[in-house]
């Protein structure tokens, strides 16, 4: 038993099928002594006779009946398997893990999760909402295949797309004195209490903004760290202070909430980086988000 093949198993089905020894050898593409061979060695195997024969025909005994129809089963399990392996590898089938940033959940992420989900109906998507650190060491670690994040940093091993670039913009509780400025400096915006993601969460983010603010020669006071870009904008129409944040953030149209655009007009970029080992179909995904060009 333990020695049976697959091959046997195949060569059983023909002959069960055809019940002719030559029309199952023709149906394998093989000569009729080997077949008649390996089907008794594995009548032996088993320790039961699975075919009646006389000269002139061949049938099934009920064992042979119950084998067809149990080892039929199990071989069709095999083959879809098979092809679902194939369908994985190349990329059809399976699923995508997605990082995002909570930005991207009302910009590029919806639509580019639907195109894409129509050119690969069979994949499954798994959508996570996680700072850009976070993506980046789950993209190292192999954990995710697609991440969607701000002002990434270059690290090896990981190729970033550009999705979309878009000006920094200062967000104001209604009632500030700068909602009623044009733009606002670097000077006026360093006087005021600020909310702002965690540098260790959002290096770019923090980055590009502290460089601007760095203009003013002066380190600004934040007063409150947070994750998400709604909890930001929360906190900044409770008037607990105000923030920088991309300027798509007007799409939400907070109540008790402005923005300003900032003077020297900085700028904010939103990628997709992907693991040069990733999912075969990673890079499709990655253009679904792209959108039309």
């Amino acid at each position: 038993m333990d020695h049976m093949e697959l091959r046997q198993l195949r060569y059983f089905v023909a002959v069960a099928d055809e019940l002719h020894f030559g029309r199952a050898a023709a149906r394998l593409h093989m000569t009729q002594p080997p077949l008649t061979v390996a089907v008794r060695r594995l009548e032996e195997e088993l320790g039961a006779q699975l075919f009646e024969r006389t000269t002139r025909t061949v049938s099934l005994t009920a064992a042979g009946r119950m084998f067809r129809q149990r080892i039929g089963v199990v071989l069709e399990d095999l083959d879809a398997a098979v092809a679902d392996l194939a369908d994985v590898a190349a990329g059809t089938a399976g699923r995508l893990r997605v990082g995002f940033v909570s930005s991207a959940s009302y910009s590029v992420l919806p639509r580019g999760l639907r195109a894409f989900q129509e050119l690969r109906p069979r994949v499954r998507l798994e959508p996570r909402s996680l700072t850009s650190a976070e993506q980046i060491t789950l993209l190292l670690e192999g954990e995710l295949d697609v991440g969607i994040l701000r002002d990434p940093l270059t690290v090896p091993g990981l190729r970033s797309t550009l999705l979309e670039s878009e000006d920094l913009v200062a967000v104001l509780p209604a009632r500030d004195p700068l909602a009623a400025e044009s733009t606002v400096a670097p000077a006026r915006f360093h006087e005021k209490e600020v909310v702002l993601f965690p540098f260790e969460l959002m290096p770019g983010f923090v980055s590009a903004v502290m460089t601007w603010l760095g203009e003013a020669q002066a380190v600004p006071r934040i007063v409150q760290s947070v994750i998400h870009q709604e909890t930001v904008l929360g906190l900044v129409a409770a008037g607990v202070g105000a923030s920088i944040l991309p300027a798509s953030v007007a799409r939400f149209h907070m109540p008790g909430v402005i923005t300003r655009p900032l003077l020297g007009s900085p700028r904010t970029e939103l990628h997709a980086v992907e693991s040069q080992r990733s999912h075969p179909s990673a890079h499709l995904l990655v253009d679904s988000l792209r959108g039309p060009r």
